[in-house]
């Protein structure tokens, strides 16, 4: 069912984002073009010589910044770093978008933003504590470790009391905040929402937890000495695993009719989208529910698959994931597939996150006619595609895809069209 043709659907009049590339979305956006990686060898915690795990994309510290939310207290209390994270990207969006969430405004302001872990690093820390020295859990232990938390402090922070909503979707939570503040526009029970998600998911047992389930990078013995920047290797013939990371990233979407009555610039629209669930298998993706997602999107949009010029891929790196996704792919758009650019590449897979910052550099290429390189690419003789491989393309983009699957088969396609 085509649901609306482009030029009607919601824009984003803000974003924002921090990666393992940077601080600042310009720094992280030109380390992107120039093929630069944001991967390192791992420093966020103490690790013995039988860690299994040696790399991770990490986030840069911020506590030098001048926000209340970084203050001593604030840190202390919020103690799990999804939180200041949330908060700055939150913060610099609405800046960007030009809109004060007044009074008047708030009740009209959802909160979609969520995270696909969370801050269970702070319920994690508290119970070695317990077990070391017998100390009780601190009082913000169990608020810290609420999923929905990270929607909750959005919401104290800016203001904004309209709906509230925790979208987790594992590492689909990004792009699903998206979508299901498409949905609160659309039934008109708010003007603007706060979209995006944070994840700080480089936690000793959750990086653990990914290499004893075989998904995270594991290099040959004759790699073990390689460059971290070289691990991260989607659809390469190469790919060993995804490179776990964090990240943040936030997005403000609104009505059409809203931006023009308050006098905001926006430049991309979301034209359509599609989910769906795989219903098959816990962390394996499955091509026909994918592929129902992904054109149920382009229904949605009312364009055909040859209008879209540029993919941005979900892309982990793992064997099955990328292979799956080449063939929901090539099955849509057949010998048309545009050229796929897969971020993780440079940034790692910031979980929940991930979807979150990757439409955003997709935003960013739209707008600047750019697609950044996907690196550490080998081709592989099963998969025949244009990755753009070599370095940052110029590209005019009016239609760009962007897909994000998740632990659970949570599957989200979203058609952005650039506006003229």
């Amino acid at each position: 069912m085509q649901w609306r043709k482009p030029g009607h659907g919601p824009v984003i009049i803000g974003y924002d984002c921090i990666s393992s590339l940077g601080i600042e979305l310009e720094e992280q956006w030109t380390r992107a073009l120039k093929g630069e990686s944001g991967i390192s060898h791992l420093s966020r915690f103490a690790t013995g010589s039988d860690f299994p795990v040696r790399i991770a994309g990490q986030l840069p510290d911020i506590d030098q910044l001048d926000y209340p939310f970084l203050s001593a207290r604030q840190r202390a209390m919020w103690s799990s770093p999804v939180f200041k994270y949330a908060l700055l990207v939150v913060e610099r969006a609405l800046a960007r978008s030009g809109i004060t969430i007044d009074k008047e405004l708030a009740p009209r302001v959802a909160t979609t933003f969520s995270s696909a872990v969370g801050g269970v690093d702070a319920l994690l820390e508290a119970d070695r504590q317990w077990q070391k020295s017998g100390k009780l859990p601190p009082p913000y232990a169990n608020p810290n470790s609420c999923i929905n938390m990270v929607s909750g402090k959005v919401a104290m922070h800016t203001g904004a009391t309209g709906p509230i909503m925790s979208t987790i979707s594992a590492c689909a939570t990004g792009l699903s905040s998206l979508l299901s503040g498409a949905m609160l526009l659309a039934l008109g029970r708010a003007d603007v929402v706060i979209c995006g998600a944070v994840d700080c998911a480089v936690v000793a047992p959750i990086t653990a937890g990914f290499y004893t389930m075989n998904g995270i990078f594991i290099p040959k013995k004759d790699e073990e000495d390689a460059l971290p920047q070289e691990a991260s290797r989607p659809f390469s013939v190469h790919r060993r695993g995804f490179v776990l990371s964090e990240g943040a990233g936030a997005l403000i979407l609104c009505s059409q009719e809203f931006a023009r009555a308050h006098g905001l610039d926006y430049s991309i629209e979301l034209a359509g989208w599609g989910m769906s669930s795989d219903a098959q298998h816990p962390v394996l993706p499955f091509a026909p529910t994918i592929i129902q997602c992904m054109q149920g999107a382009l229904v949605d949009a009312g364009i055909s698959p040859q209008e879209v010029k540029a993919v941005n891929a979900h892309a982990t790196a793992t064997k099955a994931g990328d292979k799956t996704e080449y063939e929901a792919l090539r099955t849509v758009f057949g010998a048309d597939l545009p050229p796929v650019s897969a971020n993780k590449s440079i940034l790692g897979h910031a979980m929940g996150a991930s979807s979150a910052i990757e439409t955003i550099f997709a935003l960013r290429g739209m707008e600047e006619e750019l697609l950044p390189p996907t690196i550490n690419y080998r081709p592989d003789p099963d998969m025949e595609l244009d990755c753009v491989a070599e370095e940052q393309r110029s590209l005019a983009q009016e239609f760009v895809m962007k897909n994000a699957f998740g632990f659970g088969g949570c599957n989200a396609c979203a058609i952005f069209r650039r506006c003229t």
